[in-house]
């Protein structure tokens, strides 16, 4: 049974999709495109040892398998996770066996190699060097810090990146279509259901592919795949009050929006309601340091460390002492200035994050601690704020280069945020202007 030919029906569905040549690959076109230089030198059959650093389910095995393939290359693989000394010895054995009898190269895959210890790792050097093997080692740890110098003088490092939604349709597609996926099963999915599966995979080839296959477990053949079915499999949606304590919450409710709507007294009354029901004041004490974030923020930053006094106060002196601190807290809080600007600035950006994805750090941004992330262009650029006009570097952009600027916070004209916004108008009006030159056209 050769390399690609196991049963099909006994893989998962990301074993049985794997591609057979570089035209089915997904993902990669930095390195995999027409005329770059890593696909010229495999159609070449030029192999060379390399490092693929990436994070999970970008294509780091199947590529690694790809390069035995196309280059009728002998394929070993050891996990460094489960092998040792002793395993790498055996993998030499069958190269020179290889080479031997079948005049064969050997491609030895090492999966998780930054798992392997220093004497592991130079355990391969002499292998490598003599040619007895063409060694292929994955990671997603930063080669630089997890690999020995002596090992990575000897191979090519190629950063594999996150799939993109585009390369994620692609899979989604074939793996719907496909003899070996799911075609047999004649399922459709809908546009919602679509856009979930890509948002939950999060650049991770392998995650969309699993989620795919537990939603059509659940499925019959000819169904159509839901948003709502899909939700379900993600685990959204388990969050659940305790219907008996319904009262409970609507009483934390009233206690909140009385704060928000700066009254005092009904405040003070909805915290002695839940006291007197039986409430723990230290669940009290942290849903006011919530407040004070939520609805104070940046207009009276005291608030917080009030809040905070107030909670350690109830939990070295109890009641009723504790109690009281709460409730000097909440006077203090319904009283104070209100900004909901930084919890407003905070859920944009979450969304953000979680809409977007795994988008990459712009090389500017990054430190280059070693020679191979200097050689990689990290940290080109970059402009040291301190070394600027008022320790400012208008027009620097540190966003990722996917993601136009956005404008999350939104200072309000009340207490401290009233001199926060002047200031950051201030600083907007130097580079308004000069922030996009970063921008590709």
């Amino acid at each position: 049974m050769g390399l690609f030919d196991a049963a099909p029906a006994a893989q998962p569905l990301a074993a049985r999709l794997r591609p057979e040549s570089l035209d089915d690959y997904v993902g990669q076109e930095h390195l995999l495109g027409r005329g770059k230089p890593l696909r010229e030198a495999l159609e070449q059959g030029a192999l060379h040892s390399m490092i693929f650093w990436g994070p999970p389910g970008v294509g780091k095995t199947t590529l690694a398998r790809l390069l035995a393939r196309v280059s009728d290359a002998h394929f070993e693989t050891l996990s460094a996770v489960l092998s040792g000394v002793k395993e790498i010895r055996q993998a030499v054995d069958i190269a020179r066996q290889q080479s031997a009898q079948y005049g064969r190269r050997t491609l030895l895959f090492v999966d998780e190699v930054h798992r392997f210890n220093k004497s592991q790792q130079d355990a391969f050097l002499p292998y490598v060097e003599d040619g007895t093997l063409i060694f292929v080692g994955a990671t997603t740890e930063n080669p630089s810090f997890e690999l020995n110098n002596a090992l990575l003088s000897r191979a090519r490092v190629y950063v594999l990146k996150s799939l993109t939604d585009e390369a994620l349709s692609q899979l989604l597609a074939r793996a719907l279509s496909d003899d070996k996926g799911l075609a047999a099963r004649q399922l459709q999915i809908t546009d919602e259901a679509r856009e979930l599966l890509l948002r939950a995979a999060d650049g991770d080839g392998r995650r969309l592919l699993n989620l795919l296959e537990n939603a059509a477990d659940l499925a019959d053949d000819g169904d159509t795949l839901e948003a709502d079915a899909l939700r379900e499999l993600l685990g959204e949606g388990r969050r659940r009050f305790d219907k008996g304590g319904e009262a409970f919450y609507d009483q934390i409710s009233a206690l909140h929006k009385s704060v928000r709507g700066s009254n005092p007294d009904a405040t003070l009354y909805w915290f002695a309601r839940m006291l007197d029901g039986g409430c723990d004041p230290l669940y009290i004490a942290r849903r006011v340091v919530r407040m004070a974030s939520e609805d104070i923020g940046n207009a009276d930053p005291r608030a917080l460390t009030l809040c905070l006094n107030a909670w350690d106060v109830q939990e070295r002196l109890g009641s009723p002492e504790g109690e009281l601190a709460i409730a000097q807290a909440l006077v203090y809080l319904a009283c104070a200035p209100k900004s909901n600007a930084v919890y407003s600035a905070y859920k944009a950006a979450r969304a953000d994050a979680e809409a977007q994805g795994s988008l990459e750090v712009p090389l500017h941004l990054r430190n280059a601690p070693t020679k191979l992330m200097k050689q990689l262009g990290y940290g080109e650029e970059y402009r040291y704020a301190h070394d600027e006009p008022d320790a400012y570097a208008a027009g620097e952009d540190y966003f990722p280069e996917a993601l136009p600027p956005r404008q999350y916070y939104q200072p309000v004209p009340r207490g401290l945020e009233l001199k926060i916004g002047e200031k950051l108008r201030a600083l907007q009006g130097k580079d308004h202007a000069s922030v996009w030159q970063r921008r590709k056209p």
